[in-house]
């Protein structure tokens, strides 16, 4: 096998000169592909229940601060338009804000959204994808405590 047949961009370079090398150069330096997020489901969330209540799961633990997507329902919105919402594992009718950390529901995440946007149906499917947070928090805002929060989120229909 020749020199040019083992390295192309050795090959372009000598036929084209310096355009022929920033061609190499750009194959060469591929940026990585975009890490998909990794599927979170509600049974994932917390190992056992504690002393103090439940306990994470190593899972969500691992995965704090990474990028996760998950399914389930939209909660009754406080208003048309928000940059938030709680995802519930089955359609809920009750405010779970009204929780403390000791009485959290295992089956919901709060989702901050990168935009205050319009909801969806609360009975419809959706997909929620972000970075997870985990443990207890306290929105300045609001004043709602969340145990778990997806943020820098957008959602779909599933």
């Amino acid at each position: 096998m020749s020199g040019s047949a083992r390295h192309p961009s050795r090959r372009i370079v000598l036929r084209h000169g310096a355009v022929g090398l920033a061609a190499a150069l750009a194959l060469s330096f591929r940026p990585a592909p975009a890490r998909a997020a990794t599927p979170l489901g509600f049974g994932d969330l917390y190992g056992s229940v504690g002393v103090l209540g439940l306990t994470f799961s190593d899972k969500v633990k691992a995965l704090d601060g990474q990028e996760v997507v998950m399914r389930g329902f939209m909660a009754p919105p406080l208003k048309a338009e928000a940059d938030f919402f709680v995802l519930t594992e089955i359609p809920m009718s009750i405010c779970p804000f009204c929780s403390s950390d000791a009485d959290w529901p295992d089956n919901i995440v709060v989702v901050y959204l990168e935009r205050a946007q319009t909801f969806e149906q609360v009975n419809r499917m959706i997909e929620a994808t972000g970075r997870l947070q985990v443990g207890s928090w306290t929105d300045p805002k609001t004043g709602f405590l969340s145990r778990l929060r997806i943020v820098d989120a957008g959602f779909a229909r599933a």
